[in-house]
């Protein structure tokens, strides 16, 4: 047995193989489960004691022999078709899938492109702020609620520094840099200590808007806002405005339209109600103004918020927000068609 070991080590030693098929073929003839080294293996039994010691350790060396011959070979047989077929292992993948826009991005540049088209531009700030521009300069009580922890997230080191709860502090960044007439849109992600369920998030985006200049009045609100409603959900949609309260505007509304399902009929959507609400709105508060470096006495303005979730909603009947922020390809690509 140990002369039959010797010849085939040297037969493993000079073992060629020029395609991957060939490497295989070598494998197979000397490693498989009836390959030669294996038969080997199952004569061991048939060793005499005095030389298993020996025999043994001649077995195990030419396994090794063969494995790493055979491993060389298949190895340089895949180097040698890469070089063959120039591949370059650093490319993405063929066929690219292309992504589309995210629902809640196409939702938005619909709203941005209505109120361009209305006379608005564009304005961003911050999401991490300071309490003056997210609360004290909209006008809100030191004892508000939603200064409580609840309600927004604070900088443990940094009780003042805060994740904005809405886009006002946007607001409040234009205008005590810039004097009026101001008439900007303020897109935005906002952040809200709630428990994440279908109807509620811990973070979303909003829209806000904001108009000052000289005369300007309540009228000037709802054409602009019933404009917009008729471009969003089309040339039939209706909208009423409720009295509210925001610390920011008075007077205050809620916005309705009426629903884009049952166009007013009543169904599930709107609950029998044929209406949905849509955003918060009002005439800016006198001490807005004045906190923020523009004169009241002179000047007047009214102001707007609405939630990106909340018009996907309706305009895609998506009934779970958290499909929004869950990266579910699936999800995403029923959009394909709107991009």
């Amino acid at each position: 047995m140990l002369e039959k070991i010797k010849q085939m080590l040297a037969e493993v030693d000079s073992l060629q193989a020029k395609t991957a098929d060939e490497v295989e073929a070598l494998r197979i003839k000397y490693l498989s489960k009836k390959g030669e080294i294996t038969a080997l293996m199952n004569d061991f039994r048939l060793v005499p004691a005095e030389q298993k010691k020996q025999v043994g350790i001649a077995i195990n060396e030419l396994k090794n022999r063969a494995l790493e011959r055979i491993n060389g070979l298949k190895q340089a047989c895949a180097t040698q078709d890469t070089e063959q077929d120039d591949l370059d292992l650093s490319r993405t993948a063929y066929p690219i899938d292309l992504g589309t826009r995210h629902p809640l991005t196409l939702v938005k540049n619909e709203i941005i492109d209505i109120f361009a088209r209305l006379g608005f531009s564009l304005a961003e700030g911050p999401e991490v702020e300071d309490d003056w521009h997210v609360f004290s300069s909209m006008n809100f009580p030191d004892d508000h609620p939603a200064r409580d922890m609840q309600d927004t997230f604070f900088v443990e080191s940094h009780p003042d520094i805060i994740l904005r709860t809405h886009t006002s502090s946007v607001q409040a960044r234009v205008m005590e840099r810039q004097q009026p007439p101001i008439r900007v849109i303020c897109p935005g992600r906002v952040y809200r200590n709630e428990a994440i369920s279908a109807r509620a998030h811990c973070f979303f985006h909003q829209v806000e808007g904001l108009y000052v200049d000289k005369d300007v009045s309540f009228t000037d609100l709802k054409q602009v806002l019933l404009l917009f409603a008729k471009e969003m959900f089309g040339n039939d949609t209706k909208i009423r405005l409720r009295p509210s309260y925001f610390p920011f505007t008075e007077p205050s509304a809620e916005m309705d339209v009426s629903c884009t399902i049952c166009g007013g009929k009543g169904c599930a959507m709107c609950k029998g109600s044929g209406w949905l609400e849509i955003l918060g709105c009002g005439m800016v508060h006198p001490n807005v103004l004045a906190a923020n470096g523009i004169d009241p006495t002179q000047y007047k303005g009214y102001a707007f918020g609405m939630g990106i979730e909340r018009i996907a909603n309706l305009k895609y009947q998506v009934k779970d927000l958290r499909l929004f922020s869950e990266n579910d390809v699936r999800f995403l690509r029923e959009f394909e068609a709107a991009n």
